[in-house]
């Protein structure tokens, strides 16, 4: 296919356009309008700021034998970052054009932001364009790749996706495509529209009401989701985990009237490497058990099961993108309710590698029945061993939504899941995991750890401490605490991820996996 950029016929322009493949959240209704996103850079000259259009906007200029450059200096002080602006009848395939304001041109690495800004700002720009367009009811949305197109397609899909499921009448959501500038451009277009299909399917999880996502549910679509050769599901139920001394896991569920499941994934594309695990928290309803939670915003524990999300929408973009790894993904699931039958605050439970716990709050059952999946996670010499949790309000204290909380015994792991936050521009944050925290849970007489710290604080903290007595022994471990960035949206730090659970940090944890040598 010839270049766009060599393209002369004003006919021929609709020709370079490819569709996003594989998407399965987009709707399949007739197209009836098209539209395009071209991007802009602001460029500040003295006091004056000029707007320089991008190689896909100028094309589209010449193409449109200058009106769109002639329509632009109408609004080119309304243009700025992160904003977008749309003209009709510039073009006869497209009814209408969104130019959206990419601030200047090859911005750097801000080192206290630890965010590519570049990237980032590529992903909002992409996003605003496409929300303008679908705002204005067109259907079939083309975008340029804004500088990179695995960023423009991430902000274009995570943009226009909504959680409607339930809906009796619901909204149109257009599908997105790419418009070509060069063959190189479609293999990162495709890898990104892959994440952002992974983060919208995270998103979706925990987003469903808990009726209709019990652990028994979520096995079920799990099996849906997840079908291919590469990926091997095994539904694990309450007599299993018995016999493999899950007690802490199983705990939890005893209040409950529906079953535990205990999900384990494998994936087999490395060799005869030993795998990596990761392991997801899959509460699907926490209403706190016994220690009850407070009826305001209760309904948000539809998504405690976050990281049981997260993983599973990681390994559907590991599947799809080939990664050449092998990876085992180990998901705990079940209710935590208050009956007569429930686990008590005072209760004493021995986990599967015998060590003994005080259960102070039930509602810290998170650490419970992530405690047992760790210790399981040692028959299979992991590599490496990473949970992820909606694990503490503590960490939603320290840190909002600015960042998922990281506790980890190794600085190498840390240093590449850093570097890959700030690409992903969904950042990671590092704790300490120092004896201080040991000694708040582990110092009784009676029984080996409280599943609460005794001291004032550090709450995040005390639980990474608890999780880490289960880590198979001389394993890289990394804890990831996600309950700041879970949702709903609370302000506008991604604005690209519109209302609803956020689904984060998938991205992220695709690109760690990658990542890995």
């Amino acid at each position: 296919m010839r270049n766009l950029l060599n393209c002369i016929k004003l006919e021929k322009f609709s020709r370079y356009i490819r569709l996003s493949q594989g998407n399965r959240f987009y709707s399949s209704q007739k197209v009836n309008k098209n539209g395009i996103v071209l991007g802009v850079y602001s460029e500040k000259i003295g006091d004056e700021t000029k707007l320089i259009l991008t190689p896909a906007a100028e094309k589209f200029n010449e193409l449109s034998h200058g009106k769109f450059l002639s329509n632009l200096k109408f609004v080119e002080s309304e243009i700025k970052e992160g904003k977008s602006f749309v003209f009709w009848g510039l073009h006869e395939d497209y009814q209408a054009v969104a130019v959206t304001g990419l601030g200047e041109k090859n911005k750097k690495l801000d080192s206290l932001e630890l965010i590519d800004s570049n990237k980032e700002g590529i992903r909002l720009a992409a996003a605003n364009g496409c929300t303008a367009l679908k705002n204005a009811g067109v259907k079939n949305i083309s975008v340029e790749s804004l500088g990179d197109a695995e960023a423009s397609a991430e902000g274009s899909v995570l943009g226009t996706w909504k959680f409607q499921e339930y809906k009796t009448k619901k909204d149109d959501i257009p599908k997105v495509n790419l418009v070509l500038e060069d063959e190189s451009e479609y293999e990162k277009w495709n890898r990104g529209v892959i994440k952002a299909d992974a983060q919208n399917l995270a998103r979706k999880l925990a987003d469903t009401p808990s009726n209709l996502l019990t652990p028994t549910i979520f096995s079920q679509q799990i099996v849906e989701v997840l079908r291919s050769e590469n990926i091997t599901i095994e539904v694990h139920d309450q007599e299993w985990a018995r016999k493999e001394n899950m007690n802490a896991f199983l705990s939890v569920a005893k209040g409950s009237i529906e079953p535990p499941k205990f999900l384990e994934l494998t994936y087999n594309n490395g060799k005869n490497d030993k795998p990596y695990v990761l392991v997801g928290k899959g509460v699907t309803f926490d209403a706190g058990g016994i220690s009850i939670k407070p009826s305001t915003s209760m309904d948000h524990m539809r998504a405690d099961m976050g990281g049981a999300a997260s993983v599973t929408a990681t390994l559907y973009a590991v599947d799809k993108l080939k990664i050449p790894v092998n990876l085992k993904v180990l998901i705990p699931l079940v209710e935590n309710m208050p009956s007569g039958s429930a686990l008590k605050p005072g209760d004493v439970i021995k986990a599967r590698n015998g060590k003994t716990i005080c259960v102070d709050n039930t509602d810290a059952e998170g650490r419970l029945i992530l405690a047992d999946a760790l210790c399981y996670s040692s028959k299979f010499t992991p590599k490496w061993v990473l949970d992820i949790a909606t694990l503490t309000g503590a960490m939603m204290v320290a840190l909002g939504s600015g960042a998922t909380g990281v506790f980890t015994n190794s600085d190498h792991l840390f240093s590449i899941l850093q570097s890959v936050s700030s690409i992903t521009g969904d950042r990671v944050w590092r704790f300490p995991l120092w004896k201080h925290y040991l000694d708040q849970i582990a110092k009784n007489d009676a029984y080996d750890l409280n599943n609460i710290g005794q001291g004032r604080g550090g709450g995040s903290c005390t639980a990474a401490a608890f999780l880490k007595e289960f880590v198979p022994e001389n394993t890289e471990w990394l804890h990831l605490d996600m309950a700041g960035v879970m949702g709903p949206q609370p302000d506008t730090s991604m604005p690209y991820l519109g209302k609803g659970m956020t689904g984060r940090p998938t991205r992220t944890l695709i690109e760690f996996i990658a990542a890995q040598k």
